[in-house]
C-alpha cells in the first residue's frame, strides 16, 4: 500500500486572509515503510513574511526571493502525490493550504477524503494528553534532536516514524503484529466457533427396559461391595 506523509511551512495560519504556502515536504511509505522516494520544494510567497512565521520555520522573504511559485511545480506535486492517502499532523491546516494553491494555479483540488490526521489519532489513543509532535515523538522515543526549527521534510521525516508507531510498529507490515492491531482496535482474532445443528435436549431418565437390564446386571454380581460379606 502506498502513503504520503507531508508536511508544509505557510506564512500564517489561514490562506482565507492571503497567507501563503512558502515550503513542502513528502515522504512516500510503501507497506509502512520509507521507499526513499521524496518530494521537496520552497515557493515564493508573493508576499512579506511576518516574524512570528519566520520564528518558527527560519525561512526568510530573502531566502525565498529567488524559489519558484507555487504553479510552476504544482503538476509535479500532483504526480507525486496520486491517488495515495495523504497523512498530516493537523492534516485540516495542510490541506486548505495546499487547496488554496491549487485553486490559484488552476487545478484540482485535493480530495478530503483521502486525509489522514495524526492529531486525530493521538487524541483517540492518548486523551487528556499533549498531542504535538514534539511531545508524541518523546512519547514514542523518536529522536528529534535535529530539529531545532520547523522544517516541512524535517518534520515529515518524524511524522513518518510517528506514524508507523502509532499505527502499531514495523511489524504490522511484516504480519507480526495483526492480533495486537486488532485488540487495539477492539477486534477478535478468534476464528468464529463453527455452527452445529440443533438437536432436541436428551431425555435422562431410564427407560424400563434399561432399569431391568441394570437390575439383571446387579443380581448378577459376586458379592459387590456395597453389600455386607457373608
Amino acid at each position: 500500500m502506498r502513503e504520503i506523509i507531508f508536511d508544509t511551512e505557510t506564512t500564517g495560519l489561514d490562506p482565507r486572509s492571503g497567507h501563503r504556502l512558502v515550503e513542502i515536504g513528502c515522504i512516500e511509505l510503501v507497506d509502512r515503510r520509507e521507499s526513499g522516494r521524496t518530494f521537496h520544494a520552497y515557493f515564493h510567497p508573493e508576499r512579506d513574511m511576518p516574524p512570528e512565521a519566520e520564528a518558527v520555520h527560519g525561512l526568510s522573504i530573502q531566502f525565498l526571493s529567488d524559489k519558484p511559485l507555487f504553479a510552476a511545480r504544482a503538476d509535479e506535486l500532483l504526480e507525486f502525490l496520486g491517488d495515495a492517502p495523504m497523512i498530516a499532523h493537523n492534516a485540516v491546516f495542510d490541506f486548505g493550504f495546499i487547496n488554496a494553491e491549487l485553486e490559484r494555479a488552476g487545478r484540482p483540488a485535493l480530495d478530503l477524503a483521502r486525509m489522514c490526521c495524526t492529531v486525530q489519532m493521538a487524541r483517540k489513543l492518548h486523551p487528556g494528553a499533549k498531542h504535538s509532535l514534539d511531545a508524541l515523538c518523546t512519547r514514542y522515543g523518536i529522536d528529534r534532536s535535529h530539529r531545532i526549527k520547523h522544517g516541512a521534510l524535517l518534520d515529515a521525516e518524524l511524522l513518518a516514524h510517528l506514524y508507523i508507531e502509532m499505527t502499531g510498529g514495523r511489524q504490522i507490515g511484516l504480519g507480526l503484529g495483526a492480533e495486537s492491531a486488532a485488540m487495539a482496535a477492539g477486534l477478535s482474532m478468534r476464528p468464529a466457533a463453527p455452527s452445529r445443528p440443533f438437536r432436541e435436549p436428551r431425555a435422562h431418565a431410564a427407560t424400563a427396559a434399561e432399569l431391568a437390564r441394570h437390575a439383571e446386571f446387579v443380581a448378577a454380581l459376586n458379592q459387590p461391595l456395597w453389600h455386607d460379606s457373608p
